[in-house]
């Protein structure tokens, strides 16, 4: 946030990195150390235009669908293929390290299918791919993010044939 813009007067905005290091310090551990990727960045530049493109969500917010098993705790490295055309109404959502309120009262906040259908019907984006990949962030173990979560969505992104992924966090 630049420092000329303030949050509004009912947000109560935390400073996790603050509030992680004192707890840190406040129990003795050594400095937390945040994860660090000394690798290149993967991000490249489409292939097509967007207009052709096709475009798969990869949301981090804890999205599934109705029938289908919520995420269950803090290193679940399990994703979720949402198809497409699911309604929002058929969406849930679960997760350990934010508030969802807003998230159960429109799973779009955190998970955007809506908008990305509208941009395909705009001729902004060119399709979207059949389904959209979910899992719940806030993974602590970087070994088993490594290893079993980013080379899954990687695989299905490959799959499902996407030039480009949109990236959702929460």
């Amino acid at each position: 946030m630049s420092p000329s813009v303030s949050p509004p007067e009912d947000l109560d905005a935390v400073d996790y990195i603050g509030v992680t290091k004192s707890a840190y310090d406040a129990l003795g551990y050594p400095t937390y150390r945040w994860a660090e990727n000394e690798d290149p960045p993967a991000f490249v530049p489409p292939s097509v235009e967007l207009a052709d493109a096709t475009v798969v969500v990869i949301a981090s917010g804890g999205v599934y669908r109705v029938g289908d098993v919520g995420f269950t705790h803090k290193d679940d490295t399990s994703h979720r293929e949402i198809p497409s055309d699911t309604p929002d109404d058929q969406l849930r959502v679960t997760h350990f390290a934010y508030d969802q309120t807003a998230a159960r009262t429109d799973p779009s906040v955190v998970f955007p299918l809506q908008a990305v259908r509208s941009l395909v019907d705009d001729g902004v984006v060119g399709a979207l791919a059949d389904v959209a990949l979910t899992f719940m962030g806030g993974i602590y173990s970087q070994r088993r993010l490594h290893e079993e979560l980013v080379p899954a969505l990687v695989q299905r992104t490959n799959e499902l044939g996407a030039d480009v992924a949109l990236l959702v966090p929460v």
